[in-house]
């Protein structure tokens, strides 16, 4: 009589698992080589990676000396030796240093009343995507400010109405330039709201929030109160 083969379960994974097995001695000789390759290559890219940013850091810390150098020199009035170093950070320059870089160059010129110089100055720390954000939103500001007298008003209200909404870093600014340009259409009521959420605002500068009250008081919004600050019992 024949044998019937053995098909029950313990054999079935006795074949099994010596097939797991032939595909791992195969899959080893075809592949290990690889492996190994891919394994060391990821290392050296790992501790590239931390050789990078030790650089970094380094560079940084020098271009912050740098910096502070060219201030040093813009406060002694020594602009002439500042414009190179300052310059090279504004081109090379490693995230905020760079951004910083311009926006002293851009403020060099606003003192020369070299408007439009400026605002192109302030427009590429607006446009360079790596920079930070506060730092995109502050030079959209100080762009529009240089360039105010010849933008239209609903450009401007169009422009920093984002950035004039309390809770954002640079709502006083942008809230009074916005609410200008609103009295330059005639809008007073939207311009006496605005300047009114500006003096209520106790995370706007002081000289700004007075600013505030003064042309909200002249636009019928009572915002004295609210910016008194309660004295203690």
């Amino acid at each position: 009589m024949a044998v019937t083969p053995p098909t029950n379960e313990a054999f079935l994974r006795e074949v099994d698992e010596e097939l797991r097995r032939d595909q791992a001695r195969d899959s080893w000789t075809r592949y290990g080589r690889w492996l190994i390759g891919a394994v060391v290559l990821g290392l050296a890219a790992f501790a590239g990676v931390l050789v990078w940013q030790n650089q970094r850091q380094q560079q940084a810390g020098e271009q912050g000396e740098q910096l502070a150098t060219v201030f040093e020199k813009l406060g002694a009035g020594d602009e002439k030796l500042a414009t190179k170093p300052l310059a090279a950070l504004a081109d090379d320059g490693i995230g905020g240093y760079r951004s910083l870089a311009k926006f002293t160059q851009a403020d060099i010129l606003l003192q020369k009343n070299d408007l439009k110089g400026a605002a192109a100055k302030f427009g590429e720390v607006v446009n360079d995507t790596g920079a930070a954000k506060p730092f995109r939103d502050l030079a959209l500001i100080r762009q529009t400010y240089a360039e105010y007298d010849g933008l239209k008003p609903q450009t401007v209200i169009d422009r920093l109405k984002p950035l004039a909404v309390p809770g954002e870093p640079w709502f006083g600014s942008a809230g009074e330039l916005v609410a200008i340009a609103h009295l330059k259409l005639n809008q007073k009521r939207a311009a006496g709201d605005l300047f009114g959420r500006i003096a209520r605002d106790q995370t706007v500068p002081e000289s700004l929030r007075q600013r505030a009250v003064q042309m909200a008081g002249e636009l019928g919004v009572d915002a004295v109160d609210q910016t008194e600050e309660k004295k203690p019992q």
